[in-house]
């Protein structure tokens, strides 16, 4: 099995991505998952009547490749996520290549907590999301 880093492992600045391209069924499957059906992301005549002029993805969607790095690579397997603040720059649109990147910016070894510095960027290297996530790594042992 595969184990995430302990805190001791884990140095400020330290950090981590995953990049995907967001296509139509990535948005499909998360509407049926979450059953966030709004026209802004499924119906495309709809779609074109709102500030954005098309469908969007979820903001969720997103911003969920945060938390694929945070489970996956920093700190990894076994991390408990416990807070994350977003802030939504731009919409990310059907076809986007979305970069998540995570650095630790505050360390607690005594609560065993860390803080890391979050933030989605497009093919274009717009940021999209930012924000920070709170998240206690795996145990020693």
């Amino acid at each position: 099995m595969v184990k995430g880093k302990t805190i001791d492992q884990i140095n400020i600045g330290d950090s981590a991505s995953f990049q995907k391209t967001i296509s139509e069924t990535d948005v499909y499957l998360f509407a049926g998952i979450t059953g966030d059906y709004n026209p802004a992301h499924l119906n495309d005549v709809e779609a074109r009547k709102t500030i954005f002029g098309e469908r969007i993805v979820h903001g969720l969607l997103s911003a969920g490749l945060i938390s694929a790095v945070l489970g996956v690579q920093l700190p990894g397997p076994g991390t408990i996520y416990l807070g994350q603040d977003l802030r939504f720059l731009k919409p990310v649109k059907f076809g986007d290549t979305i970069n998540a990147i995570v650095e630790v910016i505050e360390k607690n070894e005594e609560k065993n907590i860390l803080k890391l510095k979050t933030k989605c960027i497009n093919q274009n290297n717009e940021e999209v999301i930012t924000g920070v996530a709170t998240v206690m790594p795996r145990k020693k042992g």
